[in-house]
């Protein structure tokens, strides 16, 4: 076992956190709610994901929940005062984006209260340097529907739903899913869940392209823990370096992504991960990563 960041008191059993056989384990913990985070929630996640790519001991990272739902959004009540619409009390259960009872709006407000949360957490689970696997247990919506999808791998019980609930609230999408529902299923599909906000079944996420893999509920943790322990036992700085080629791979031209690749086997090389596995193939045995 290793060390989490400082601990939050409340915050350790409403966001739980272990590092078992290398992986570790960020479970949502606040079931009346549905998992709907808070300012600070978001954060600690924020601040477990930044570790995770910190720590040698750890080499995967598992996001999960207890109770219905995986993640029902952003619960702004528990955002600190800033004297803005940002610092409201208010659920928008979407998104980061307060709600119009908030006080005297300055411009300018909105759009930070988005950079500085929603998409933080985004980018957090994009950025982590260790592979994060996604472990849908409940209904999925809004921002934490995109926190889903931002992960590398995606695991749903099949009771999961997932929902861009942000059209029923009149609300432009935001956490960074105009960004990654078009990359993952294509522009008029992305449209169609985004236009109509309509639920999508584990089974329908899975056709589309946005799940893995669907398992029965009473399997989803055992599913997890074997995909993250498999990871866990890779070459990580490999896995690491692959999930930057794959992220940027949209966002590039060919010359770019060509020399990115190239790039990334030049100091992969450099590993003793990439060494160990050159010599095990040599001497016919199976390679013994340390993530190193």
């Amino acid at each position: 076992m290793t060390a989490s960041p400082e601990p939050h008191d409340a915050l350790d059993s409403l966001i739980r956190h272990t590092t078992d056989n290398g992986v570790s384990w960020i479970t949502l913990n606040r079931p009346e709610a549905m998992n709907a985070l808070t300012w600070d929630q978001r954060e600690r996640v924020i601040a477990l994901l930044s570790a995770a790519s910190g720590d040698p001991a750890v080499r995967g990272v598992v996001i999960t929940a207890t109770g219905r739902g995986f993640c029902a959004g952003a619960d702004l009540r528990g955002t600190p005062s800033t004297g803005t619409a940002s610092g409201a009390s208010g659920t928008a259960g979407a998104s980061g984006t307060s709600g119009a009872s908030g006080g005297d709006r300055v411009p300018g407000d909105v759009a930070r209260t988005i950079r500085q949360g929603a998409q933080r957490l985004i980018s957090a689970v994009l950025d982590c340097e260790k592979p994060v696997i996604s472990a849908v247990n409940g209904t999925a919506a809004g921002i934490g529907a995109h926190l889903a999808f931002a992960c590398d791998l995606v695991l749903a019980a099949e009771s999961a739903r997932f929902i861009e609930v942000f059209v029923r609230r009149g609300l432009v999408p935001d956490g960074g899913g105009a960004y990654l529902l078009p990359r993952l299923i294509g522009p008029q599909r992305a449209k169609e869940l985004m236009f109509f906000g309509d639920a999508v079944s584990a089974a329908d996420a899975e056709r589309l392209g946005l799940v893995n893999r669907v398992v029965p509920a009473d399997e989803l943790e055992k599913t997890a823990r074997t995909w993250a322990d498999r990871l866990a036992t890779g070459p990580t700085r490999a896995l690491a370096l692959t999930k930057q080629l794959v992220n940027a791979s949209l966002d590039t031209d060919r010359a770019s992504a060509f020399a990115a690749e190239a790039a990334a086997q030049e100091i992969n090389m450099t590993t003793k991960d990439a060494n160990e596995g050159v010599t095990a193939f040599v001497e016919r045995r199976t390679p013994r990563y340390r993530g190193r």
